[in-house]
């Protein structure tokens, strides 16, 4: 009996594990810690997906990052009734994860610094990605700006969780 594994598959075995769980994290965080907004028509919704989305693009990088959220929150739009948001979600959060990953990946300097970057970045892509995903929905311009308070609280809180966690995780996973 051979038991010697390809360290290729055992890498590829552990970054679709890790994609699966992130992707699973993310969707529970939305779908259970949340809060929705009473705010003008449809005001939002708060919620702590954004905590694994963060986590995902700062330990395991850009592509992880990109997958949770975009499927992470995407599938939460699918399954929760907000469908009509799902292909904008899927982009929207996404590219979020995408970009804070590459962030964290590529800028030098303080850690703390360049993921607090990072989550500046995927706030102003949240904030204007749903800005006119609304405007396209609604077809109004004024009705979106109630959405914007609720999206800045979730990022930020997010980052305010994120930031003290993520050097720390990214210690334990290197060592696994």
């Amino acid at each position: 009996m051979d038991s010697t594994f390809s360290p290729r598959k055992t890498t590829k075995t552990k970054t679709i594990v890790i994609n699966a769980l992130f992707i699973a994290f993310t969707l529970a965080a939305t779908m259970f810690i949340n809060i929705r907004l009473p705010i003008m028509g449809n005001g939002g919704l708060i919620h702590l997906g954004n905590v694994p989305l963060f986590i995902a693009a700062f330990v395991f990088g850009k592509r992880t990052g990109a997958i949770a959220g975009a499927f992470g929150m995407g599938l939460f739009d699918l399954i929760s009734g907000w469908t009509a948001w799902a292909p904008f979600t899927f982009i929207i959060v996404g590219t979020m994860g995408y970009l804070a990953g590459l962030i964290s990946e590529k800028v030098p300097g303080k850690r703390v610094l360049v993921y607090t970057l990072a989550i500046a970045v995927a706030l102003i892509i949240k904030i204007v990605g749903y800005y006119f995903v609304e405007v396209i929905l609604y077809s109004n311009w004024i009705q979106p700006l109630g959405s914007i308070p609720g999206n800045v609280l979730q990022v930020v809180v997010a980052g305010i969780i994120v930031l003290p966690l993520a050097e720390r995780l990214k210690k334990i996973a290197n060592q696994i």
